[in-house]
């Protein structure tokens, strides 16, 4: 259900994140040890005299460096980035543990190593703005050298481990900065988004004073049904929150003499009214935070025994999330009233809805519509006395 021009903006970004990586990880380590080694400190005290297994051991860390480097691009190329960084993470702290270990093992002398790469992965790793990635680096770059210091039975790691904890402190104060302003920024765009989405609704309820909050009812509904599912996030539960409060749009095309006729509309003019799904659809196809869930306005009339419109869509060929909405679309519509009756209780329609169970319902959603039907008639009932307190003041202020 991802957006996927929001996904591609995401996919983007990762990937210019994840090159940008391997670019401090490579060139960092290799500056680092070009001029350590051969320009700085060409004969370090502590630099352990490698032989034989030991020194071909010492240079695997070279070998694991280019071995992963084929495989960073080959996520790159199909697409799939986010690995990228944990591999190398990992494959860094585990080639760490056994190089260390056995260099160090046996040998009289206190361990000393460590190596750029992990400081680098540590105060970098808030630029993927991920906690996860950044616990995998900080805790594992710590575990490593509490592995290492039981193994070699050296107290000489404490002083790294104490390092690390401070760098990964301030790391993670950065992250957490990011994160906060990721959020708000979201959260910004969140309300402009739902204030831009009730001005529309707003301007379509001006159309049909019958059709008044309808569609911020029905989008409580199905979030309340939605949400009892299980299966959905809460940033995919938000853009069906959208989908739903704009599943009518399409009525604004409408004329209003067909729109809020009070009886029966010949076939001709039923025939305009359902054009509105796909007419909503196709104003909103292109609409970031909507088009994701576009089926939810263009399929919302469609019946699980394919008699609905506009598709003709039968069972599971219908959007689950369609499948949803229409449950309550059509219970606010008969708990409503209409130019042409008046409205049903809720008793009567939820015993209608369980009649069109597999007919015109999804028999497994009017299950779930039956286990929270309890907080159907809460909202039911607090939507109600609200409208009625409304009306009271409005009342009371007229001359």
């Amino acid at each position: 259900m991802k957006n996927k021009y929001r996904y591609a903006n995401l996919l983007n970004e990762e990937k210019r994140t994840t090159i940008w990586f391997l670019w401090l990880v490579y060139g960092i380590y290799f500056v680092f040890e070009i001029i350590y080694f051969f320009i700085a400190f060409p004969s370090v005290s502590w630099q352990i005299e490698q032989t034989g297994d030991v020194s071909r051991l010492f240079f695997m860390k070279y070998i694991v460096f280019f071995v992963l480097l084929p495989l960073a691009y080959y996520f790159l190329k199909i697409e799939n980035p986010s690995p990228i960084k944990y591999i190398y993470a990992i494959s860094f702290i585990l080639s760490d543990i056994l190089i260390d270990s056995i260099t160090f093992y046996n040998v009289d002398q206190s361990f000393a190593s460590g190596n750029i790469n992990e400081l680098v992965m540590i105060m970098f790793s808030p630029i993927f703005v991920s906690k996860r990635f950044f616990y995998v680096v900080s805790l594992g770059t710590i575990f490593k050298y509490v592995i290492i210091g039981l193994i070699l039975g050296d107290s000489a790691v404490v002083l790294p481990v104490v390092l690390i904890t401070i760098i990964s402190i301030v790391a993670f104060i950065l992250l957490h900065r990011f994160i906060g302003y990721v959020k708000a920024v979201e959260s910004s765009l969140d309300k402009q988004m739902e204030g831009i989405v009730k001005g529309v609704i707003t301007t379509l309820e001006l159309k049909d004073p019958y059709t008044r909050g309808h569609s911020e009812r029905v989008a409580n509904y199905a979030i309340i049904l939605a949400k009892e599912t299980d299966k959905f996030t809460e940033e995919e539960l938000k853009n069906f929150y959208y989908a739903c409060l704009l599943h009518d749009i399409g009525k604004i095309h409408i004329p209003d003499v067909i729109l809020t006729k009070p009886g029966k509309l010949t076939e001709e003019e039923y025939e305009i009214i359902k054009t509105h799904p796909v007419v909503g659809a196709q104003s909103l196809v292109d609409v970031e935070g909507i088009t994701d869930n576009i089926n939810v306005i263009r399929h919302h009339h469609e019946r699980w025994d394919g008699t609905g419109y506009p598709d003709g869509l039968k069972g599971n060929q219908i959007d689950y999330l369609a499948r949803i909405i229409a449950i309550a679309d059509a219970f606010d519509a008969m708990t409503s009233s209409r130019s042409y009756r008046a409205a049903l209780s809720i008793e009567r329609a939820y015993e209608i809805i369980l009649n069109e169970s597999g007919a015109q319902f999804d028999p497994e959603i009017v299950n779930v519509f039956k286990d929270s039907f309890d907080k159907w008639i809460e909202y039911f009932h607090s939507h109600h006395d609200n409208i009625v307190k409304l009306k009271e003041i409005d009342e009371e202020g007229k001359p």
